[in-house]
Order: structure tokens, then C-alpha cells, then sequence
């Protein structure tokens, strides 16, 4: 075994892989960026290296430089983790070559696999079912749109060195095809420094279904059975859970079993997913092979017992697969969700900045977190935005659903936009309640996923209102405890006047709804009044912002966070984000509309698709956005004219900049 290995990565997936060296013996080296200088991955690892500036082109994707590091630090093995350098061929010789061992498939085995395209060629060799399609080298924008149109609409195209959702397009019609395939380009040099892609019919309601593989030295190779990726957006997973529900035992054997014979066809060694497209009657196709550990490796070893990692180093220290077929079982339901900094109700725009709080379920036997930040971390926009993987286990399905929801109702991010709320309607929707999936469920629940008009209840305020006060009241304390004169009734928080009933209003906005709560003073805690009702209200801070709170004799625990004028509000399992409105604060006159559009985070101008001087319509694209390798399209949000771009081409914007000068066409 070895006694020191580098990891070629950063975040979540560097954090998961210490802990299992850590626990094995196995001292770490973690590679970070100027950007991960004091990232958690950093701070855990035993010992670190700079290896370059924030972009992860000039950093972590610059394997001569991970290469030095794992040489001047004595590492014996590389662990790319996945993304980044993990499918890389190049990479995975160049290791070969300095003697050191690459924790993953041999180089032959990711050439064979890392084209989409020469990987579908293998498998229709060996008789796997493919879904219609062109895999081929020809790459002329004419010839490919004449293939799809021999395929027949919708078709999806993807880039052939792709994964992680990246450079995927659903094209409808053939009007659509030309800037769908241009976009897909683009986006698949950017993220794989390969532009070539194919063409394959989409099917209509499948499912993502995944093989976990692994493979030896000794030419063993197993399957550790299979998982539900069929939730998704963007063509990026969401929710995964292992086993895939209905699954049934001659189903789940005939996919192991091509999944296995997929992985000896090029000798595959370590841990690698056959990744399949199955239509609701169970017939099923191959996709793709990842010749890495997965994102959601995590439910495969809630289900099985095992730690993949532990496997992983094993095997790539020559030693034998640590369990045959026949001992391999599952046990169990699991799921993982992936908590990310991104804002559903705006499109999933990613969201950066300072995680000024952040507090996780606790971890147990059936609840698991793995992440790469921590409170006080920052989200940049340099990087995935992932914050963790919730990670629960249950003896059945059910159980497990009702364990992710709780799971979800303890998590508390606040400084960026999080999809936890969504998530949670997510968990209780009904069609996935009811294992009624496949990759269009989110499109296909969008009203019960994305409600309009929402509310928040009269309990809200009142919990923000207390906290409002309570949080005064310590201040008084804490004030009074530094005077010469501790004990002086100026410093009392009663609301005391002479000959007098003092009552203060508190003023609160949610969305475009405002509501003011008057404060009356009572003995031992607060009359608080809300659209003419009143309610008894009391409570005390118990550490962390977390409130215990009685209103109206119904005791309840509550979760208030300020952060500048903004008051996070965590009640019943829900987040809500209210404004607290300071009344001697008002908003400059006279301010007149803007004729620009913002950027709605911080990014790269990729690509200027409008003339300046022209007139568009309403939904026309102006420019291209390109922020945490994801292209944002920026359109025009009335009919007029695009006088001029604020920034070319390859220029840097941060969130809030104008990008453009637009002049709405006048009524």
C-alpha cells in the first residue's frame, strides 16, 4: 500500500478522498489554486502545494505542474478525483511515465472510453444496444444537420469528450439546430478542450440509469449493482438514488453483466460507471463510460457497506478486488442530493460569495455529509458551485424519503442562493414519491416545483419580529455589562414611558409584500400585532441564531440569521428571506431606467451574437455569458434596439454590470 498520494483536485471530492487515507495510514497532498489558498481540502490535507492562479487552465488542469508537485513531495500515486484531469490519457501516461501510479483506469483504457463516439463503435461491436444515432468523425455543420435530420427531431447533441451535463443540446426542430450545435461547441472546447460531437435521437421519457464497475490487475471485474440518475436539469444530476426503484433482480443482472463486459473489452482497472438510457418498458442502451469515480459514488456505498475510495487504492497498489461477485449484496435504500449555490426560481444562475452561515443536519448512521467548504468559506465563481452532498440511508425507500426530507428541513445556508427549499418540494413530489421518474420530471413538475405566488405565513413575521427584539435585548446586556453604572435603567429594553403605552412598529419585506408588526410591551415578552390580530409572543437566543420561541402559547424552534438588512428565517423546514425596512431610509429621487442589462453573476463574455444598431425582438439572444463552465444566454427582454456592447469578447464582468446598451422600442 502506499504511504503518500497527491490529489489532483480540490473541493468535495479532495476532502472525501483524505479521509479514507487518513483512516488507512496514508499521508495526503492536496494541489490548490491561488483562489483554494485556504479552501477546507487545504487545510485537511497533511501537506499542500500551490500549483497556479484561480483558472482552472492555468492550475489544476496543468498536469506538468501537479506532476512537480506529487515529485518534490515524495507522492507515491495521483488521485485525480473526478472532473479536471481524471479522464485524461495524457495525464494518466505522463504519471506512468514518472513512476508514479495513477489511482484509475490504465491510459488505453480512457482512449478507448473518453470518446463518446469510439466508445458507442466499441460497444455496437460487441452487440450492446445503441440508441440511433451518428457517431462518426465528420464534424461539417452541414453534413450534421442533415444527419439529424435522418435520425428525426428531437435529437440531442453531445459532446463527444463531454460529461457532467456540459456541451448537451435537446434540439426540436431543424430551425433550431445550427446555433444549438454552434453553442455546444463552444461550450464543449471550453470545458474539454475538444469541440467534436454526435448526434443521437432523444428518446421521450427515459431513465439514467448507472453501473458501478471495478475492475483489478488480476483481470477480475465486478458490478456493485446500479443507480437512478434520471433526475435532472441541465442535463446535470440532482437527486440520485441506489438501487433504482422497480428495478427487477433478471433486469438488474442482464445490465451488470453488459456493464462488465463493456469494462474487460478494454481492460479496464479501478472504478468506472457504464452509464445507461432505458425507456419505461426496461429496454435499455448504452450511453457512455465514465472511467473515473462518480459524483454519487456515495449511495453505492451506503447500499453495499464498502468504501470505493479504500478499493480504489487498493487496486491501484496491484492488490486483488477485495470481494468476488457472489459476495457482493445490497442493502437498503439511499439517495443523495446536491446542495448547490445556485437560485432555482431564477433558472439555477449560479450564486458566489461568503457562506456567512452555514449548518449542516448531524451526521449519523444513516445520515452523511461530504463537502469542501465550510462556514466562512467562500463560493467563487471560478469553480463548481457545490457546496455538499447530503447523503441519507434508510431500510427501504420510504424511510429513506422521509430521511432526506428531515435531513433537508436541518440545513442552513445563508450568503448565497441554495436549491435546499427545492430539493425539499423535489423529495415530496408526488411523481418521485411514487418512483414516477425519468430526466424530464423536473420540466414535466414544474408548477408543483416552481409555485407561484407564494406567500409566507403570519408566523414568519412574527418569528422575525421577536428575533428583532431579542437580538436588541442582548445588545442592551452586553452594553450595560461594559458601563461604570451596570445596573442603570437607561439600559432596560421595556419599552417603559411615563403616563404612557409605547408601541414601535417593526416593518419586514417579502418579495414585493410588506408588513409591519407592532411591538406593545408586556410583562416578560411582547404583544406583537400583525393585520389586526395580536399575539402573546416570548422567547430567549440559544446559541448559533437558533431561537426558542413561544407564540401565542405554542412553543416552536425557529432560526434567525441577519445579515445586513436581510433576516434569514428558518421555521417549520422552510427558509424565508425577509428584508427588515429601516423607515428613516429612503431611496433617492428621481433615478431614471436603466437602458442596460445586468449580468446576473460574475462571468466571461464568450460570444457577441446581435450587431450593435439593430433592431431585435423580444427573447432574442444579445450575448453569451460563460460562468462555472455553464453558457448563460442574455436576451432581450422587450422589442428594440441594441445600441452597443459594454464589453467584447473574452472580457471578465462581475455581477450587476452592464452589459449592453438597449433602448426598448416606445409604445
Amino acid at each position: 500500500m502506499f504511504s503518500k498520494i497527491l490529489i489532483a483536485n480540490r473541493g468535495e471530492i479532495a476532502c472525501r478522498v483524505i479521509k479514507t487515507a487518513r483512516r488507512l495510514g496514508i499521508r495526503s497532498v492536496a494541489v490548490y489554486s491561488a483562489a483554494d489558498a485556504t479552501a477546507r481540502h487545504v487545510r485537511l490535507a497533511d501537506e499542500a502545494v500551490l500549483i497556479g492562479p484561480a483558472e482552472a487552465r492555468e492550475s489544476y488542469l496543468v498536469a506538468e505542474r501537479i506532476l512537480e508537485a506529487a515529485q518534490k513531495t515524495g507522492a507515491q500515486a495521483v488521485h485525480p478525483g473526478y472532473g479536471f484531469l481524471s479522464e485524461n490519457d495524457a495525464f494518466a501516461e505522463a504519471c506512468a511515465q514518472a513512476g508514479i501510479a495513477f489511482i484509475g483506469p490504465p491510459a488505453s483504457a480512457i482512449r478507448a472510453m473518453g470518446s463518446k463516439s469510439a466508445a458507442k463503435s466499441l460497444m455496437e461491436k460487441a452487440g450492446v444496444p445503441l440508441v440511433p444515432g451518428y457517431h462518426g468523425d465528420k464534424q461539417d455543420a452541414a453534413f450534421l444537420e442533415k444527419e439529424a435530420g435522418r435520425i428525426g427531431y428531437p435529437v440531442l447533441i453531445k459532446a463527444s469528450a463531454g460529461g457532467g451535463g456540459k456541451g448537451m443540446r435537446i434540439v426540436d426542430k431543424a430551425a433550431d439546430f445550427a446555433a444549438a450545435l454552434a453553442s455546444c461547441k463552444r461550450e464543449a472546447a471550453s470545458s474539454f478542450g475538444d469541440d467534436k460531437v454526435l448526434i443521437e435521437k432523444y428518446l421521450v421519457r427515459p431513465r439514467h440509469i448507472e453501473i458501478q464497475v471495478f475492475g483489478d490487475t488480476q483481470g477480475h471485474c465486478v458490478y456493485l449493482f446500479e443507480r437512478d440518475c434520471s433526475v435532472q436539469r441541465r442535463h446535470q444530476k440532482v437527486l440520485e438514488e441506489a438501487p433504482a426503484p422497480g428495478m427487477p433482480a433478471e433486469r438488474r443482472a442482464a445490465m451488470g453483466k453488459a456493464a462488465v463486459e463493456a469494462a474487460k473489452a478494454v481492460g479496464y482497472v479501478g472504478a468506472g460507471t457504464v452509464e445507461f438510457i432505458a425507456e419505461q418498458d426496461g429496454k435499455f442502451y448504452f450511453m457512455e463510460m465514465n472511467t473515473r469515480l462518480q459524483v454519487e459514488h456515495p449511495v453505492t456505498e451506503m447500499i453495499t457497506g464498502l468504501d470505493l475510495v479504500e478499493w480504489q487504492l487498493r487496486v491501484a497498489a496491484g492488490e486483488p478486488l477485495p470481494l468476488a461477485q457472489e459476495q457482493l449484496a445490497i442493502r437498503g435504500h439511499a439517495l443523495e442530493a446536491r446542495i448547490y449555490a445556485e437560485d432555482p426560481d431564477k433558472g439555477f444562475l449560479p450564486s458566489t460569495g461568503r457562506l456567512i452561515h452555514l449548518s449542516p443536519p448531524a451526521e449519523s448512521l444513516n445520515v452523511r455529509i461530504d463537502t469542501g467548504v465550510e462556514e466562512g468559506d467562500e463560493i467563487t465563481p471560478h469553480y463548481d458551485p457545490m457546496i455538499a452532498k447530503l447523503i441519507v440511508w434508510d431500510v427501504d425507500r420510504e424511510r429513506a424519503l422521509s430521511r432526506m426530507l428531515q435531513s433537508l428541513a436541518q440545513y442552513r445556508v445563508v450568503g448565497v442562493s441554495s436549491n435546499v427549499d427545492f430539493l425539499s418540494r423535489l423529495v415530496a413530489c408526488p411523481a418521485f414519491a411514487n418512483a414516477d421518474l425519468d430526466t424530464g420530471l423536473i420540466e414535466r413538475e414544474k408548477a408543483f416545483l416552481f409555485p407561484e405566488g407564494v406567500e409566507a405565513p403570519a408566523e414568519v413575521f412574527l418569528v422575525a419580529a421577536l428575533a428583532e427584539l431579542l437580538r436588541e435585548e442582548a445588545a442592551a446586556r452586553t452594553a450595560a455589562a461594559g458601563d461604570r453604572d451596570p445596573h442603570s435603567p437607561w439600559h432596560l429594553r421595556d419599552g417603559w414611558r411615563l403616563n404612557a403605552r409605547y408601541r414601535r412598529p417593526l416593518l419586514f419585506r417579502f418579495g414585493e409584500a410588506e408588513k409591519t408588526v407592532a411591538v406593545g410591551y408586556a410583562r416578560g415578552g411582547y404583544e406583537l400585532t400583525l393585520d389586526g390580530i395580536a399575539t402573546a409572543a416570548r422567547g430567549e437566543r440559544t446559541g448559533n441564531s437558533t431561537l426558542r420561541i413561544e407564540l401565542g402559547g405554542m412553543r416552536l424552534p425557529a432560526t434567525v440569521i441577519a445579515a445586513g438588512e436581510k433576516r434569514h428565517v428558518f421555521l417549520h423546514g422552510r427558509a424565508w428571506q425577509l428584508v427588515c425596512v429601516d423607515p428613516l431610509y429612503h431611496a433617492g429621487e428621481g433615478v431614471g431606467e436603466s437602458g442596460g442589462l445586468a449580468a446576473p453573476m460574475p462571468g466571461k463574455v464568450i460570444a457577441l451574437i446581435a450587431q450593435p444598431g439593430s433592431e431585435v425582438e423580444q427573447g432574442a439572444p444579445l450575448l453569451i455569458l460563460e460562468a462555472m463552465k455553464m453558457e448563460h444566454t442574455i436576451a432581450a427582454p422587450a422589442k428594440g434596439t441594441l445600441k452597443a456592447f459594454r464589453f467584447g469578447v473574452g472580457d471578465s464582468v462581475s455581477e450587476g454590470a452592464e452589459l449592453v446598451d438597449f433602448e426598448p422600442e416606445k409604445a
